[in-house]
């Protein structure tokens, strides 16, 4: 391991629980992320956290925000981190371009790829990439290579890498940050997919992506020519209710501001699950199969009861194909107080069969895929025709087509 200063007892106890903790819950799999994150001192790349801030495992270190608070610049969570690293399966030798920098995950990734590899780190801030030069330079990784610029476009000089690692949250993959992977290389990002973030491991085929693993994260949105911000469409006009929808709005958004003057219709799926069994892959069938997915958000300040989410701050929601209804999913409490029943909130003229609707495709996720794999998640190029792409769900961004479809089951 490179040479770093002494640090205090409590820093290294810290940092062993955090990873004691993560190797528990499965976050930490191989004997190389567990070495190089017990090793680099994560705090002295958290610059103004206390230590017990920095060795939170599944909180971030907020490192900037802009004149509204809205993050900019962030250390990731242990956590994340720890997954990222699992899933690029970065090794000796290994060449890796880092997009999204700060100094930390370069340092692990430099300690992976020994003095044979090479790690390049890149972010459009030049406030990021100054401090991860010096703290880099300040713990002995002199050897990284830090650049400021825009990543979305190729960077100048440094060919094609085996890995690319995107720690910013994206919404499109830029053809850069393929042509920059060699055959069979591997892009983690964490993609935004109808608003919904998931890490992703893909792998270089030929000129598509094809996923290997996906999993539930968040992070700070990416900036410069790949940022895009979701559409917030606010029901019947005022802040109290607020659809965002990621991927365009509905063809007419005026249609829905009738929907709250008709009553709730509420319906209750007989779907239960234990109240710390994941929902990622609810998530994910919901998006696929509903046209109209959005997410919800409440104003508390304004709540008026018209709707009554279990998550005022998030729900995951959806606009009738007449867009003139929407829904949302909501859960209660069961009788033994150990699982949450799902169920459906409707509103507007066509309230009673869309809230079916969605209530019949929360069934159909129990039966076919609770407990099972995610959905595979290829990537081509924007303009690849229909007929060269497969999926349940095809999301058309700048750069790419995204499909999502389910395994086949035997």
């Amino acid at each position: 391991m490179s040479n770093t200063a002494v640090e205090p007892d409590e820093a290294s106890r810290l940092r062993n629980s955090v990873v004691d903790t993560l190797r528990k819950a499965g976050w930490i799999s191989s004997p190389e992320v567990e070495a190089v994150m017990r090793a680099v001192p994560r705090h002295e790349f958290a610059p103004g956290a206390t230590l017990e801030e920095a060795y939170q495992p599944y909180a971030a270190v907020i490192t900037k925000t802009d004149e509204h608070g809205i993050q900019l610049s962030s250390v990731s969570a242990p956590q994340i981190q720890a997954l990222m690293l699992e899933q690029a399966r970065v090794g000796p030798g290994t060449r890796v371009l880092e997009i999204g920098s700060g100094g930390l995950n370069a340092a692990y990734l430099a300690e992976l790829v020994g003095p044979g590899g090479h790690v390049t780190t890149v972010d459009i801030d030049p406030s990021v990439t100054d401090r991860a030069r010096r703290l880099l330079d300040d713990h002995g990784y002199g050897r990284v290579t830090v650049v400021t610029a825009d990543a979305a476009e190729p960077i100048p000089g440094l060919g094609q890498v085996d890995v690319v690692m995107v720690t910013a949250g994206a919404w499109d993959i830029p053809p850069a940050w393929t042509d920059q992977l060699v055959p069979g290389g591997r892009l983690v990002v964490p993609l935004r997919m109808r608003g919904l973030t998931r890490s992703i491991a893909f792998v270089r085929v030929d000129d598509r992506l094809e996923s290997e693993s996906a999993k539930i994260c968040g992070f700070v949105p990416m900036q410069g020519a790949a940022a895009h911000r979701e559409d917030l469409l606010l029901v019947a006009g005022t802040a109290e209710i607020g659809l965002r929808f990621d991927d365009g709005l509905p063809s007419d958004p005026g249609l829905l501001d009738n929907a709250v003057t008709f009553p709730r219709v509420e319906i209750w799926t007989g779907v239960a699950i234990g109240v710390s069994e994941p929902l990622d892959t609810l998530q994910m069938h919901l998006a696929i199969m509903l046209p109209g997915f959005c997410t919800m958000a409440v104003d508390p300040d304004l709540d008026s009861g018209i709707v009554a989410p279990a998550n005022k701050g998030f729900s995951l929601a959806a606009v009738d194909e007449a867009g003139r209804t929407f829904a949302y999913l909501t859960h209660r409490r069961t009788e033994d107080n150990g699982h949450v029943e799902f169920g459906v909130h409707a509103l507007g003229p066509d309230a009673a069969a869309f809230a079916e609707t969605v209530a019949d495709h929360v069934r159909g996720w129990a039966l076919a895929h609770r407990g099972g794999p995610g959905p595979d998640i290829r990537a081509y190029p924007a303009g690849t025709p229909d007929n060269r792409i497969s999926g349940d769900r095809v999301i058309d961004k700048v750069h790419s087509r995204i499909a999502l479809s389910w395994p086949a089951t035997a």
